[in-house]
């Protein structure tokens, strides 16, 4: 009789624990679940928010990288803009721009890559292009690696008739008193340019 009696009270112990044990798993999901949902759509609200006015803080860069150092047009309805030229703390000089295909047929910069042997294996690329200081009568070509290639755009597959492409280029900057240079690239006319210092 004891046995029993004690086995009946494990029994009802075990079942009231777990039965508490599970009122309290269901009120725990249903209240985090809720409060979470709620979160969530409070939380959507300020990241979408934060998004849009983080959005508005990109478009200044882009702002200023519409703004246009110089601007050349030739080879038949090429347009050539430079939008920076930036010294890095390194030692280069980082010059990035823009060319638009008004040729009215696909274009590949090949003269763009320059007549150095070691040069012809970029392909369409802006390799060829330099910079020049008149006052200080020196000239910078582009950077290149071991092997030859430049550190410099490669336009692949050259750029479509009404299409604009980006491009980059680094040379060796020049010394720290030397601010107007002129971008120089194929038979494009000179594209007189001022550095701005890096971060």
């Amino acid at each position: 009789m004891k046995l029993r009696r004690t086995t009946t009270s494990r029994r009802s112990l075990t079942l009231a624990a777990i039965t508490a044990g599970l009122a309290l798993t269901v009120a725990a999901c249903g209240g985090d679940g809720g409060d979470d949902g709620d979160k969530a759509k409070d939380s959507a609200t300020p990241t979408a928010s934060t998004s849009r006015s983080g959005g508005a803080e990109p478009s200044a860069p882009a702002a200023s990288a519409d703004k246009v150092l110089a601007e050349v047009k030739g080879e038949g309805g090429i347009a050539l803009s430079v939008t920076s030229a930036d010294r890095d703390t390194g030692g280069f000089l980082t010059v990035q721009g823009t060319v638009t295909n008004g040729t009215g047929k696909a274009w590949v910069p090949v003269n763009w890559r320059g007549d150095e042997r070691e040069l012809m294996a970029n392909g369409g690329s802006i390799a060829g292009a330099a910079l020049v200081d008149e006052a200080g009568k020196k000239k910078y070509l582009i950077l290149r690696d071991t092997e030859g290639r430049c550190l410099c755009t490669r336009f692949t597959g050259g750029v479509r008739n009404g299409e604009t492409a980006t491009w980059y280029a680094q040379f060796p900057a020049p010394p720290e008193g030397t601010t107007k240079l002129s971008f120089q690239v194929g038979a494009m006319p000179p594209a007189p340019i001022e550095i701005s210092e890096g971060e």
